[in-house]
């Protein structure tokens, strides 16, 4: 897979990319990663690639033309690439988008600056993300939010293969992960579900989905389809959701 930015600050890209998971997984051609700067596309000695807003207003936009051209010749080199922008009036970025960006071949995020890009752009674009309702200064961590979560998702990105499945959000659930514990088995008070150290996977497992179920019904209880419940999940939901309560993780399954 190729990943691709267009951004006026091309550098912030590869110190993150090249470390930790995203290293080893880019190093071992897991995905290829090449970044481009806006300004190869202008034509004026200031390499300008914003001016002022029609209409009056504060800041600057990003101009249509440097954007088309880029695009024009970025597509005219290979297999067109999948074409993302990030906007507040964006579609939400959830895990279902990187799934489904995890099947393409070469996926282009077009970061913007200053105080937006002219509208005309968007008619380019293949998806139109945001990644909450707040405002950031450009689109470059969020191209990096998007890239950390497609990468993952593939194969040989992670050591163990299970991991991206078992994940909160994940296709598999739907649901957010089960608490986890690692030693020692009991800190300053606090011990480990005793099941857990049971040895029994079936026991194990039947706790860790009692757990997710517990998990996504303090926190993000519109996650819950409550037809995919047996009785016993659907009465732990129930007395979560009634009780009112917001948890710290911890599982009483």
């Amino acid at each position: 897979m190729l990943f691709e930015t267009l951004s006026v600050i091309p550098e912030v890209f590869d110190p993150y990319l090249d470390a930790s998971i995203m290293g080893r997984a880019r190093r071992a051609g897991v995905f290829e990663f090449l970044s481009h700067d806006l300004r190869d596309w202008t034509h004026d000695r200031h390499r300008t690639v914003d001016d002022a807003p029609f209409g009056g207003g504060q800041g600057m936009l990003m101009k249509p033309a440097p954007v088309f051209e880029a695009l024009d010749d970025l597509s005219s080199r290979g297999p067109r690439p999948h074409v993302v922008f990030f906007s507040p009036c964006g579609v939400p970025y959830d895990q279902r988008a990187a799934e489904r960006l995890a099947r393409e071949e070469r996926v282009l995020l077009v970061c913007g600056r200053y105080e937006g890009m002219d509208e005309r752009v968007y008619a380019l674009a293949d998806d139109v993300f945001s990644l909450g309702d707040y405002v950031l200064t450009g689109g470059e961590l969020a191209a990096l939010v998007v890239m950390d979560s497609v990468a993952r998702l593939l194969p040989g990105a992670l050591g163990d293969e299970m991991s991206a499945v078992d994940e909160s959000f994940s296709a598999e659930t739907g649901l957010l992960e089960y608490a986890q514990y690692t030693r020692p088995s009991s800190y300053r008070g606090m011990d480990v579900p005793e099941v857990l150290l049971s040895g029994d996977h079936a026991r194990v497992d039947r706790w860790r989905r009692l757990s997710s179920l517990e998990r996504t019904a303090r926190w993000r209880p519109d996650l819950i389809d409550e037809r995919r419940l047996d009785d016993e999940e659907l009465a732990l939901v129930r007395s979560v959701l009634e009780s009112g309560e917001v948890g710290n993780g911890s599982s009483r399954a």
